[in-house]
This record gives C-alpha cells, structure tokens and sequence, in this order.
C-alpha cells in the first residue's frame, strides 16, 4: 500500500537517485513473488519403478500414468537466471562504470588540469576492489595476463599504428631505436644487477634470491609502458619530437622485452647462460622484431588488397579492417613474435591504400571506432589495475621495492644521457638539455609489466608475489608522482609544446619540393642517404604496389593533388558541421534559371607557344643519353657524407705551391730595387754581386717550383679517382708557362747589365 502512496505522488520533487531506489526496490518486491510462484511450479518427478529398481523418466503426457505422478502449477510469470547471463552482464557493467568514470573526468575541467586521467582511475580501481572486500567478497582477477594481452592492449595498439605519423617517425628512427634497444637493454642489465648485488647484502634477508630472476626482473620493469605515455603525453601537449621519441620507445622495445623476458625465463631453472645462449638470443631478438614486421606488412598488405574489391559493400569495409589487423596480433603471438610490432606495422602499411579505397563513411567509422574501442581499453586497464592491487596477495620488502624504484630512476637518466650524447654526435637538431629531461622523466611503467610478471610461475619463482609488489609500487610511482609533475615541470622549463596547426597547400608543396631537392642534391654528391632511398621507394609504390592495391585510376593520382582533394573535402565537411553551408543553396542558382541565361561567347583563344614534340624513340633517346651521363658523373665523383670528410691530401702541397710563388714575386721586386739602386750609385761591381745571387736564388727557386708543379701533375694523374671539379693541372701549366716567361726576361735584364 506505501508502495502505491508512493507511485502517485508527483515526480517532478524527487532525483534521479530516488527513482532508482524505488525502481528497485519494485523489482525486488516482484522478484521475491515470482521466486515463490517459480518454486511452487517445478515439477514433482519422485516415484520410481517398484518392480526393477529403475528410474523410468518421461514427459507431460506419457502414456504411462502409473509411474508418474504429476502436478500441474501456476505458470511462472517471472523467473531469475543471473548465472545464465553473468559474463557479459559483469563485462557490460565494467565498461559503463569506465565510461562514467571517463565521463565524469571531462566534466570536471579543474580536476582534469591537477590530476592525470589514469591517476583517477587508478583510485577508482582502487576504490571498486575496496568496496567488493568490504562486502566479505572475493575480488576477481580482472587484470587477467590473457584478458589484457588478447583483449585489451590490441586496440590500443592499432589505434597507435594505424593514425602514427610516419614522416617524423621515420626521421627519428634511428634515435628511436638506440633508446628502445640499446636502452632498454641497458636499464635491465642495470637495474637487474645491482638488485642482485643489494640482495646478497646481509641483514635484507634477501640472500636466496639469484642473478637470473633478478635479471628477469629487471627486463620485466625496464621497458617503457606504451599506454602509460599515451595517457600521459597526450595531456601535456608536448611538442611532435619528444612525443614520437618516447611514444616509438615503447612501442619498439616490446621485442627487447619479450626476448629478454623468455631468455631468462628459460634458464633460470637451468641456473646458467652460456656464450651460445647469447648468440641464440640475438638471433632470437632479430626474428622476432623483423618477423612481427613481416606478418603484420603482409595482414597489411592483404588488407588492402582485399578493401580494392569492397566497392559493392561498403558496409563491410571497416571490418576487414579490424579482423585483418587482429589476424595479425594472434599470428604474431602464436609464433612468439612481436605482437606490438606486427600491429604498428599492419596499420602502417595498410593505411594509405586502404583510404584510397574505402569511402569516407568507412573510414569515419574506422577512425570513430579504433578512438573509441582504445579509449575504453585504455581506461578498463588502470581501473582493473586498482582492483588487481586490492586482490594481492603481496610480499612487501622495504629494501627491494624502495631499491628497484631507485634503480630505476637513475639507469633511465644515466641511460638517456650517455646516449643523448652519442646521438647528438649525429643529429643535425641536437637534443637538448631540457629534452633529454623530459624524455628521462616521461618513461613511465604500465599494465605491461604487471601482466608479464603475472604470468611468473610460483614454482620456478617463489619470490613472484614481492615481484608482483615492486611492478606495482614501480607503476605507481611513475603514473602517480611523474605523471602529475610532469606538466608542471614542462611549464616551468618552458618546453615546446605541440601547436595545433592544418596543414596547408602550401606547406605540402614545399615539402615536397625540398624532398625533391635534397633528393637531388644526394644525387649529384654520390652519397646515397634516407633521401634517396625514399625517392627509391615512392617510385617502386608507385609504379608497381599502388597498381596492385589501390582501385580503379586512382593509383595514377599525384600525392599533391590527392592531397588537395582530402583537404577539400574535410573543409566542406567542416563547413557543412559549423552551419556554414546552410546558406549556400540560397546563393546558388537554379538548374531552371542556369537553363535560360545565355551562355556568352568565349573570348577567340591566345595562341600558345609551339612546344617540340619529339617521338618516343627521340624522347628514350634523351633520357638514355642523360641517364648515362648522370651516371659516368657519379662513377667519377666519390661519395660526400659531412660525417666522413677528411682532408685533402693535396691541400699542404698546394698551399705550398702558394707560399713558394708569393717569395717569389716578392724577391723579383727585392731584386729590381736592389738593382736600380745599385745602378744608381755607380756600383758596378756591387750590382754585379747581387745579381750573382738573386739570379743563384731565382734559379733554385724556379727549380723548386718545377719539382713542385711536376709532382703535383704526377700525383693528380696517378689518382684516377680523384675528383677534376678543381682543374690544377691546365691551371699549374699555366702559372709555369707564366713564370718561365717571366724568368727569362729577369735573367735577361741581368745579363744586359752585367755585360
């Protein structure tokens, strides 16, 4: 009766909360009827066969009737089966609470601009696992290594692949992978190592832990958590540089860590390593980084291959998308490759073609999804990260957990600046002090490593559970006390950050006229860099792979104009969602009124100028003769690279030759004052003398100069490939035909004199 009081008063004085209550409440009155009508109804099958000991079992309306007793009940109206729907319903439940939460964040912007999004739901995991052993129950393993590995990290993952910015990806490539391999190997080594040295201490109590578990350790905690960095960086705005350097880190570190991860794995029960056991894991290394490429290059490829075809069925065309590039993830872990890799790779490679493809519907689905599907994969791991820290169980040990977070801090600044200083040997834009800060400071620890150290077995590890402790601790200092300083600490050093700028027409086609030109410039020195095995590249895609991947004409397409296009057509999209575009019909004439206007005469046209045309056979004979000269030049010309230049081996002799000539135009004027001056003071004898000896030293001199011009003719003729840009040998039989003239008419003059 309060029940129906309560239904008839007026719903516009109670919250939304109150009418959940009630809401439930209502169900929980219905349900505990139905329950009693649902066990009244069940049937009564109880008698047995009284002759053979049998149970006879049969249905409503047996022909039987002496066996079988049976009562009709009331029809169950309502019924409760929790257990039939339990999985996805608690899955279900976990995604609404992550969007909530997510919801909730980006409500409140003063929050959002203290804390970092996956500090706060961290603590909602946190709070969640709380409240489930506060209610006397179990917590479940949410943060399973097979739920997070299969489920939860492959969105991610292709979000990242799929829209990376290849241009300054490929730029940075090599500094990329001297943090994410040479570093990672070098925090590991490191951290692992002076753990063991710290355990063997006494008075930790720490002496049974051994060299190999601690160096699996310290692979496990060492690499750089990819879904960290994304939800940290992306709310700091740091510029594109620093972003694509710690974002490439640690996507490409996952095959250090998952080699280094099964290496020790597999020879901590056997207790040593051996120098073959070495050898073995840089080949294992080599495999699995170039094999995950390779099968997510080939999904990719068959990807776009497939998409060529999809012109009837657009609506199927996003999802041969995701299922190509989840094929690629398994197929790599099925073989114990780099899944991580496989998925970059896949949604790089299978991009460009597969837009060339698809309609724009498709691929703002593609793009609306793959954010959506990884924004909620991204925020399920922190809040299962919470719960799992609740579940423990944990070992806790004041030395090693506060050690391994020491150790961590310092190998990874030790690491990035001793390779900060290698690197900016061969940067043209050195990294600078505070860069190589950020980048120290932002190599935060994830759900990676908590799940790698999940899948430790307890026998062949027995100190798995004070691992399991130190990840977490280790995870949480990064998220909580480097995530929330970090942008605090990049205002105050006035780092750059990322400016939200279009790209223009004009930025593209300068770029691409100074790829062209660099290309060229390569070309002309002999030095074959990344430009011109770019230009190597393009040309193959598009003369052979575009043929193949992309449909219809649309291959033949310049990238500037295909570019001009897309960018046209996202400002019409634009225009057209602001409200812009309401009016344009308006302004727009109608076909009827286009139909009666006049066309009016076209102006007679302007004689163009006559360009030659030249047949096929004339034109491949220019690009032959061309071809071929280009060539005879690059053959001739040794390869320039401004980090081999060395000194010419004819510079001394020439300068030499220089100094030599410069004394002696010099004595020739010493020579002709001293003359005169002689001549003028009547002082035959004395001019005679020093006549005598300028013409003694101008004859030693000019032998010298000889000597000097002949062997500098030797030496160039001997040097067949010696560049002839500086022409020293018409050059040097000049300046000696000069001189010898010159000479003779001195030695003349002196003997006019003289006599």
């Amino acid at each position: 009766m309060s029940v129906r009081v309560v239904l008839h008063s007026p719903s516009g004085s109670r919250s939304f909360l109150e009418r959940g209550l009630l809401l439930l409440v209502m169900l929980i009155f219905l349900e505990g009827t139905v329950l009693t009508l649902g066990a009244a109804s069940s049937p009564d099958i109880s008698a047995q066969d009284n002759t053979g000991g049998h149970d006879h079992r049969g249905i409503a309306g047996s022909h039987d009737h002496t066996n079988y007793t049976y009562t009709k009940k009331a029809f169950p109206v309502l019924s409760l089966d929790y257990h039939h729907i339990q999985v996805p319903f608690e899955i279900s439940l976990w995604v609404l609470l992550a969007s909530l939460m997510k919801l909730g964040f980006h409500l409140i912007p003063r929050l959002s601009s203290i804390v970092p999004e996956s500090c706060l739901l961290i603590v909602v995991g946190l709070l969640v696992g709380g409240l489930i052993k506060l209610a006397g129950e179990e917590v479940p393993p949410v943060l399973d290594s097979n739920l997070f590995f299969l489920c939860l990290l492959p969105p991610i993952i292709l979000d990242a692949g799929y829209f990376l910015p290849i241009r300054p990806f490929m730029e940075n490539i090599g500094t990329i992978l001297m943090f994410a391999v040479v570093g990672t190997l070098w925090n590991a080594f490191f951290v692992g190592g002076l753990l063991y040295a710290v355990c063997q201490i006494e008075g930790t109590y720490l002496s049974q832990v051994e060299l190999l578990p601690c160096l699996l350790f310290g692979s496990i905690i060492s690499a750089v958590d990819p879904v960290a960095v994304l939800a940290v960086f992306e709310e700091i705005h740091i510029n594109e540089l620093l972003h694509i350097l710690v974002f490439g880190e640690s996507l490409l570190n996952d095959a250090v860590t998952v080699v280094l991860y099964h290496l020790f794995e597999e020879y901590s029960g056997a207790g040593e390593v051996t120098p073959m056991d070495v050898v073995l894991g840089v080949i294992c290394f080599l495999i699995v980084s170039l094999g995950g490429i390779a099968v997510g290059a080939i999904y990719g490829i068959l990807a776009a291959f497939t998409s060529r075809f999809t012109s009837h069925t657009r609506v199927i065309e996003p999802l041969f998308m995701f299922v190509y590039s989840y094929m690629a993830y398994l197929s790599a872990e099925m073989f114990h490759l780099s899944g991580i890799m496989a998925l970059i790779a896949c949604g790089a490679v299978m991009r460009p073609y597969v837009e060339a493809n698809i309609s724009h519907k498709s691929h703002t689905t593609v793009k609306y999804f793959l954010k959506m599907w990884s924004s909620v994969s991204e925020t399920l791991i922190f809040i299962f990260l919470g719960v799992a820290t609740v579940a423990g169980p944990h070992a806790w040990n004041w030395t090693f957990v506060s050690v391994t977070v020491i150790l961590c801090l310092v190998s990874r600044v030790i690491g990035v600046v001793g390779l900060t200083f290698i690197i900016n040997k061969f940067r043209i834009v050195k990294l600078t002090t505070k860069d190589q800060f950020i980048v120290a400071y932002g190599g935060l620890r994830g759900a990676i490593a908590f799940s790698l150290g999940y899948l430790l077995d307890k026998d062949l590890f027995p100190m798995r559970t004070m691992f399991l402790t130190a990840i977490i601790t280790e995870i949480f200092f990064t998220v909580f006390v480097q995530g929330m300083t970090i942008k605090p600490l990049v205002d105050l050093l006035a780092v750059k950050k990322k400016q939200e700028a279009k790209r223009s027409i004009n930025e593209e086609i300068h770029t691409q006229f100074l790829d062209h030109l660099l290309t060229g410039i390569e070309d002309i020195c002999g030095h074959y860099g990344h430009h011109h095995w770019k230009d190597k590249l393009n040309r193959f895609n598009k003369k052979y792979i575009k043929k193949c991947l992309i449909a219809g004409e649309r291959y033949k397409e310049p990238q500037l104009i295909a570019f001009y296009h897309k960018m046209e057509f996202k400002q019409a999209i634009e225009l057209v969602e602001s409200g812009g575009g309401v009016k344009l019909p308006s302004a727009v004439p109608s076909q009827v009124s286009m139909q009666n206007i006049q066309p009016k005469k076209l102006p007679p046209p302007v004689a163009e100028r006559a360009l030659p045309q030249f047949t096929k056979g004339r034109e491949e004979e220019i690009r032959k003769i061309l071809r071929s000269n280009l060539q005879k030049t690059r053959q001739r010309l040794r390869s320039y690279n401004r980090h081999t230049l060395v000194a010419d081996p004819f510079e001394d002799g020439w300068n030499d030759f220089l100094l030599k000539k410069q004394r002696l135009i010099e004595l020739e004027k010493k020579l002709l004052v001293q003359t005169a001056y002689s001549l003028k003071e009547g002082g035959l004898r004395m001019a005679a003398h020093v006549a005598k000896r300028c013409s003694f030293d101008l004859v030693k001199t000019s032998v010298l100069l000889g000597e000097t011009m002949k062997c500098g003719k030797i030496s160039f003729g001997s040097h067949a490939k010696t560049p002839p840009d500086i022409e020293r040998t018409s050059t040097d039989n000049q300046t000696q035909i000069s001189l010898t003239t010159r000479c003779s008419k001195l030695s003349f003059f002196l003997h006019i004199n003289l006599a």
